[in-house]
Parts: C-alpha cells; structure tokens; sequence
C-alpha cells in the first residue's frame, strides 16, 4: 500500500508541490492578517516598542513564509524525483534563515533611531545626530556579523578570512587614504559635535553655507540656501574652519546713522533717547553689550551708531526685531525735529556770481551741466 501511494505521489508530483504553494499562500494570508491585528493591538499600548517589533517583523515574516514553503516544495521535489538537492537546499535554509534575521534587526534598529529621537515618543529625545551615529554602528556591526556567518555557513574559514584582512589591510588602507580620512573625519564630527543635523553652518576657508541635512561616514549633505544639494567629504572639515550660527547666543545690531550738519544741537538727545528705546525694548538682551555713541564727522552727515544684540538667534524674526529698531530711531530723529542726512554737495560762489578759481570754474560747470 505504501509502495503503490509512494508512486502516485511520484507520478503525480507537480500537483504535489502546487497544493504545498497554495497551502503557502493561504498561510502567508493569515499571517500578513496576524500582524496587521497586533500592530492594531501594539499602537494602542503606550510602549514604544512592541510597535517597533511587530513593524520590523512585518516584511520579513512574510517573506520567510514564502522562502520557506518554497523551499519546503523544493525538498518534497527532490525526495519524489530521486534528484541530489537536499545538501544545496540545507545551506539555502541557513543562508536564507540568517539574512532574514539580519534583515529584521536592521529595520528594528531603523525604526528604533525614530523612536529615541522622537519628541512624541519620548519627553527627552536623543540628539539626532548621535542616534544616527550609533545606528550606523550597529548596523555595520550587524552586517559584518551576518556576513560572517553566511561565510561560515558556506564552508569558508571565518579565522582565514579575519587573517587575510589583517594582512591585507595594510594594502587596502594605501589604497583607500580617502575613505580611511572621510571615515575618521565622521568620526570626529560624531565625537566633538561641532554641528548636528539641522544645523546651519558655514566656512569662511571655502564656499560652503547651508543646512546639515545628513552626516555619512563619507560625506556630509549640505542643503545650501538655494535648494541645492552640496557633498563635502568629511576629511575636508579636519582642515577647514567652520562657523555654526544655529549655536549663536544673540544676534548683534550694527548700525551707523547720520543726521544733517544742521542738526548738530540736537545729537546728544537723539542719542539719548535711542539708548532709552533700546533699553525698554522687549527684544534687546540688556546683559550685553549696548553701545549708541556719536561716532564721526562724515562728508556730509554727523554719524552715531547703535550696536547692540538681540535675544533672538531666529534669523526670521531678527530681521523683524532689527526693522522695528530702525523705524522707532528714525521716529526719534524726526521728533526730535532732525532729518536723517543724505549724500549733498555745497558750491560756493563769489558775490558777482562768478566763480572765484579755475578749479571752482570747472566745478561749477560740472554743476551746471548735471542740472
């Protein structure tokens, strides 16, 4: 009896496998419809995690359901045609068991970076930039990890290979100086900090000026004021200087005015009176430093400046701050019956109406001829 279903089943083996694949998708079904349930389940909890899990084995599972009942079918094909796979399907399982496994830790670990850095998730969330660090750590880590293994697996001496790198690593390194020096510029970036993602950073050594927008182990992207995407390779910030105006205490007013020589009586009360609106303005930090002095005899005005800081640091709003600040000392100088002075020019002519030397004679046709 068994002999006569042993032939059936060989002689009908191709419906075999077709009821394994369809049993395979009926079962991928179920579980794709099992994850959607705890994921409902998991986002109505306040851990953070069972989330980050069940989002990390989502694709994964269903893709080893797939791999496996296949391989399941294949193993079922070589028993009943008496072919020699099973050795090939054994190494296939493992291969394919380890990449799965290495595959769901790199999207746990992806969306755990969301989680830590996530102000809706946590109520001190970790720094971006650190986050991004160490989970490309652990994500080299897990690849190199996954990859020895599958060598491993395969046959191949993992102390041999570790035994080639170290010798050969020598090598390697002459001929990858640019990847080595990008690679520990990264880690200099990760380790003093001098800027994060976000930023807004520029270097007065080189054209560069932007927002961080992701810091590599090769390069740094810059998302420069226009739009455009700038790469700068990280070993270029170990020999560059580099200004981050994001991490700026105040924001400084620097200012020089002038009102008309006819006004000189009423300088010392402009200047009075713009260092009092200074004073009183919600905007000014008074704990700096804040200077309004008469400054100079210019050409054709009496110049004060003002210089001062803000407490913001919002590149936005302190134009806004400085803009109120002008108007409210152009409104002084007016109350205080002045003008502000513009560029003017005085010609001096004798009582006949003549001009008194050559030089006034070609100035004053050069007057002349302007109007």
């Amino acid at each position: 009896m068994f002999d006569q279903l042993e032939g059936y089943l060989q002689e009908y083996w191709v419906f075999w496998v077709f009821g394994i694949v369809f049993a395979v998708a009926i079962l991928n079904f179920i579980v794709g419809r099992a994850l959607k349930l705890l994921l409902k389940r998991a986002e109505a909890t306040k851990n953070l995690w069972d989330d980050a899990l069940i989002l990390a084995l989502n694709k994964p599972l269903e893709w080893a359901v797939w791999l496996f009942g296949i391989n399941f079918a294949a193993v079922a094909t070589a028993q009943l045609t008496d072919t020699d796979w099973l050795g090939v399907l054994g190494k296939i399982n493992q291969v394919a068991l380890i990449i799965l496994i290495a595959w769901t830790l790199l999207r746990f670990l992806k969306r755990a970076e969301r989680n830590v850095t996530s102000p809706d998730h946590l109520r001190k969330p970790m720094d971006l930039t650190t986050a991004l660090a160490i989970g490309k750590l652990l994500q080299a880590s897990i690849i190199l990890t996954a990859t020895l293994v599958i060598l491993q697996t395969l046959g191949y001496s993992v102390s041999g290979v570790l035994a080639f790198g170290g010798i050969g690593g020598i090598a390697i390194g002459f001929a990858a100086r640019d990847i080595l020096a990008n690679f520990f510029g990264a880690m200099m970036i990760y380790m003093d900090k001098p800027f994060s993602v976000g930023d807004w950073v520029r270097s007065p050594d080189q054209e560069i000026e932007g927002t961080i927008e992701d810091i590599g182990w090769r390069r740094t992207v810059i998302r420069t004021f226009d739009k455009r995407p700038l790469y700068v390779p990280n070993s270029v910030f170990n020999t560059i200087s580099v200004e981050n105006p994001s991490r700026m205490a105040n924001r400084r007013i620097y200012e020089t005015i002038g009102v008309r020589y006819d006004d000189v009586d009423m300088v010392p009360a402009i200047i009075d009176a713009v260092k009092k609106m200074l004073q009183e303005h919600d905007e000014i930090d008074n704990n700096q430093t804040m200077i309004v002095n008469f400054n100079a005899f210019g050409p054709s005005s009496l110049d004060f400046f003002i210089y001062t800081f803000t407490k913001t640091t919002d590149w936005i709003y302190f134009h806004e701050v400085k803009q109120d600040v002008l108007l409210l000392v152009s409104k002084i100088i007016a109350d205080a019956g002045a003008e502000i002075a513009f560029p003017t020019q005085t010609l001096h002519l004798a009582d006949n109406g003549l001009p008194q030397s050559p030089i006034d004679s070609v100035n004053m046709a050069s007057a002349e001829s302007k109007n």
